[in-house]
């Protein structure tokens, strides 16, 4: 024993250990650090995403680097190459499109559908609605159903509808569940064998261990789309879990919104599916499109409805560039709901510019979110949009999950993206923008039930804690990367 010990000091009193070693090691976190700026500035990042990432790696070299490394890239052209991109026109004769607005054309020319006729939407306006609606839709599927998920909850919400969709797939229905990678981490294995054991297939996204890309383990998907028999589709907000829906009410539960699209319109949420189907099972995605229909679904209703998936396998940002549009015509208000605020600097700009303007600029967020984090990051933004005249409201029965917008009372969107910088840039995401006074009115009514459960912000005048304002320049500063 007191040889070793001798031997370690020994080993730590050495010239070479004691003085070479830490040069070195500086020397490589300094090669490191300044490989990976070079590389981030020849990338076209927003300026604030950027200077996060440059303060991250210049201050803390050994963990930046790395983490840059793992979850720095957007739009990666290997991912491009891989995963088939989205099309902006669906695999069937053109359908008649609509007269387009100006947001429309903008969600159109950076790569979403054009808004398409002859659809009925009704929204699901509770957790315990959501699941009886998604569980008959289940039980009543003739030939299909496919289903994604960013979360399947290890408990009753998720056992019960893993044994619902066991047993579909014994009575012979094609049951495809596509499961996010990080999000599903703990319930894509054998959490879901009895799927698979009864002849239905369940596949990961983008597998976190191990990673498929560099930079799989950020790229995410985020959209939730369920469609039976390729004629009915649900996408929103919610997660298959108990947090999100289930039977019997739950105090605990989350608030949210979600909608049902009959119609035409199911066919591009078709199209969606199978392209992230293809991409994580590595199946023929031209042998997958030969299951659908030769006809799109005949007409149901009288709604507009326009999809917009936005990721990495999409040429623009149409999400971002719609909202954005959206948000810069109004006329008259700009309602949103959202659990998450961390908006880029023009969309922040473009809400300032409007809230000074006089427009009812209206923002509600949950009092407290699930994650601190992003409350203590959006801070900044919700106190200069309230002094510009804009109405923040905190709600405060419990957490706010859901995603909606609503402009002048006429345009409505709602779908998976938070309006966040990851939501935006970087995560597959979906939405439904709807043009029809019937979803107007039917979002602007349960909007200001929310308005209602809501508090306005109240900046207490006391004295800043130090630790708190640091603790606020943080999240602020490292925002683009939350």
């Amino acid at each position: 024993m007191e040889t070793l010990q001798k031997y370690y000091d020994a080993l730590i009193e050495h010239p070479f250990t004691n003085g070479v070693v830490p040069h070195l090691l500086t020397v490589a976190g300094f090669l490191l650090a300044f490989f990976a700026i070079a590389r981030l500035m020849s990338q076209r990042k927003q300026p604030g995403n950027t200077f996060a990432w440059l303060f991250l790696i210049a201050f803390v070299p050994y963990v930046g680097v790395p983490l840059y490394l793992m979850f720095g890239g957007r739009k990666l052209r290997r991912l491009a190459a891989l995963k088939t991109p989205l099309s902006a026109t669906p695999t069937i004769a053109p359908f008649d499109t609509l007269e387009q607005t100006l947001a429309s054309r903008v969600f159109t020319r950076n790569g979403a559908c054009p808004p398409v006729g002859g659809n009925r939407v009704s929204f699901l306006t509770s957790g315990e609605e959501s699941f009886e609606r998604l569980e008959y839709a289940i039980r009543h599927a003739k030939h299909s159903i496919h289903i994604m998920t960013f979360i399947l909850g290890r408990d009753a919400v998720g056992k019960r509808l893993v044994k619902l969709l066991a047993q579909r797939a014994r009575e012979g229905v094609k049951v495809r569940l596509l499961l996010d990678g990080l999000g599903c981490f703990l319930s894509a294995g054998r959490f879901c064998d009895p799927i698979r054991e009864a002849g239905g297939e369940v596949v990961k996204f983008m597998p976190v261990m191990p990673l498929q890309t560099p930079h799989s383990a950020n790229l995410r998907n985020h959209r939730k789309i369920a469609i039976f028999d390729h004629r009915v589709a649900a996408l929103g907000g919610r997660n298959l879990a108990v947090e999100y829906m289930g039977p019997t009410p739950l105090k605990r539960r989350w608030r949210d919104l979600g909608g049902v699209v009959e119609g035409p319109a199911v066919r591009v949420l078709d199209e969606i599916f199978l392209a992230d189907w293809a991409f994580a099972s590595g199946q023929p995605l031209a042998r997958l499109q030969q299951e659908l229909p030769a006809e799109a679904p005949a007409p149901a209703g009288d709604s507009e409805v326009q999809i917009v998936a936005s990721g990495p396998d999409v040429s623009g940002d149409p999400l971002y560039e719609g909202i954005l549009s959206l948000v810069q015509q109004a006329e008259r208000s700009v309602w949103i709901v959202t659990p998450y605020f961390i908006p880029d600097e023009v969309l922040f700009r473009s809400l300032l510019v409007q809230a000074r303007a006089g427009i009812d600029i209206r923002i509600v967020v949950p009092a407290r979110s699930n994650h601190p984090i992003t409350d203590l990051a959006r801070r900044h933004f919700l106190r200069d949009l309230q002094a510009a005249g804009a109405k923040v409201l905190l709600y405060g029965p419990g957490m706010l999950h859901a995603k909606m917008l609503l402009v002048d009372e006429q345009t409505g969107l709602f779908g998976s993206a938070n309006m966040d910088l990851r939501s935006l840039f970087l995560n597959f995401e979906v939405g439904a923008v709807t043009y029809s006074p019937a979803e107007a009115r039917a979002i602007g009514g349960w909007m200001k039930e929310v308005f209602a459960q809501s508090a306005p912000l109240v900046e207490r005048r006391r004295k800043p804690r130090l630790l708190s304002t640091i603790g606020e320049e943080i999240a602020r500063l490292l925002a683009p990367l939350l």
